[in-house]
């Protein structure tokens, strides 16, 4: 942490360190997949397809405990105070409802677009595959027959609907003692879990060589990228459309300048933008809603920190998109139905995202890589994402603030609402 003097500790010191030799490792395992790739030799591609393989295992086995766990844990713990009821409340429904939002903007946005595919060399799935199954023998197959049997195959969807329910179920239980029993249980998993997503990082440069390699090898063959810079103007389109469009309706229907909001949470969105981590503004994003938009202390201490780890808007409109354009790479035929139901599937594990470097990333990794559909097109968006994550998180934090004014602003008497009022003749 840094203190009021603007020293800064010796812990933070080791952490920037840590950071710049991480980026230097990132940036070598860039270069030298770009150039094994390019070179095609047999041992090297071999070596990068070992890696991949190895990494794609590696996210599956952290993709089934990390939705699961991470998502039963915030509902459980979600209004655990009773006097934080109202609040948790108001905080949760504008989460969901702003949350949701930005994944209908980039389904729409994807749909009007109409993004092409990238025609890989390599074989991809069968383009029928979609129409092998009705709509309702898949929704079906989401309910589970056996409780270990979506945790050892993987289905992501039966996994969320097993968490959400567990985590309400959690909350339901009439001992306190067995209920804290139970989420001290949840938060010891989560934070093994967490430890192991920590050593998977650390040699994460290993795999973006292996990713890099066979991707640069797929182009050297002959590959389309017609539909890529579609891809990214859906992603970018829908985190812009969402911060200056959609938020400021929010912001407007609650009678919330959105124009002096902006304004007043200014030095956090800059922060937030370089920082790449909305954990890491969450002092700064306080302290411009308590001091320059005026929100109540009660509201933002409360709301602030629960909207870091779960309103995630930028997150869930790079999870759909993600998803969606490797699906329909990997064959499948994105229709309006499968639009529809990857907006709920994105809110959700937006929600539940990790709150670890490259977050979305490595969670969008994941439940492509528990679905069978091959991850090598990752390659190509990882040498931007950086860009892609500086937008999401500065939207992920605007975002906090507008929830955070917005439950300020409906608290009425219980909170003190003050918020940034429209004067009356804009009104």
């Amino acid at each position: 942490m840094t203190d009021i003097k603007g020293d800064t500790s010796p812990q933070e010191k080791n952490t920037v360190g840590s950071s710049w030799k991480y980026a230097l490792a990132f940036t070598v395992a860039v270069l030298a997949g770009v150039l094994n790739g390019w070179i095609s030799t047999r041992p090297g591609l071999e070596a990068a397809r070992f890696l991949s393989e190895v990494f794609i295992r590696l996210f599956k086995f952290v993709s089934v405990p990390v939705i699961g766990v991470t998502i039963c844990l915030t509902i459980a713990e979600l209004g655990s105070s009773k006097s934080g009821k109202s609040l948790w409340q108001r905080t949760l429904f504008y989460t969901l409802t702003t949350t949701l939002a930005a994944a209908t903007v980039a389904a729409v946005l994807y749909h009007i677009l109409s993004s092409e595919n990238i025609s890989l060399a390599a074989g991809t799935a069968d383009p029928g595959i979609a129409d092998k199954k009705s709509y309702l023998e898949y929704f079906t197959a989401v309910v589970p027959d056996n409780p270990l049997a979506p945790l050892v195959d993987g289905k992501v969807l039966s996994i969320l609907l097993i968490a959400i329910a567990v985590g309400i179920a959690i909350r339901c239980v009439p001992s306190p003692a067995q209920k804290e029993t139970l989420k001290n249980f949840l938060g010891g998993v989560q934070s093994v879990i967490f430890t192991i997503i920590k050593w998977i990082i650390a040699v994460l440069p290993l795999g973006i060589f292996g990713f890099v390699s066979l991707c640069v090898y797929e182009f050297s063959k002959g590959i389309s990228t017609e539909g890529i810079g579609t891809y990214f103007s859906v992603v970018i389109g829908s985190n812009l459309i969402q911060g200056l469009v959609i938020l400021p309706l929010f912001l407007l229907a609650h009678r919330i300048n959105p124009v002096r909001h902006f304004a007043g949470m200014f030095q956090a969105l800059v922060v937030a933008f370089f920082s790449k981590s909305s954990a890491g503004t969450l002092p700064v994003t306080i302290s411009c809603a308590e001091n320059k938009l005026h929100l109540n202390p009660r509201v933002t201490r409360f709301t602030l920190p629960i909207c870091t780890t779960i309103n995630m808007n930028g997150c869930a409109a790079f999870i759909l998109t993600t998803e969606v354009y490797l699906m329909q790479n990997n064959g499948t035929v994105i229709t309006p139905g499968i639009l529809a139901v990857w907006v709920v599937i994105a809110t959700v594990a937006a929600i539940g995202n990790a709150g670890v470097p490259m977050g979305c990333y490595l969670l969008s990794a994941s439940l492509l890589a528990s679905m069978d559909v091959p991850i090598v097109i990752l390659g190509i968006i990882l040498p931007v994402y950086a860009v892609l994550d500086m937008l999401e998180t500065a939207l992920n934090v605007f975002s906090d603030s507008c929830v955070a004014a917005m439950v300020d602003r409906t608290s009425g008497k219980d909170a003190g609402a003050a918020g940034t009022p429209i004067p009356e003749k804009a009104a």
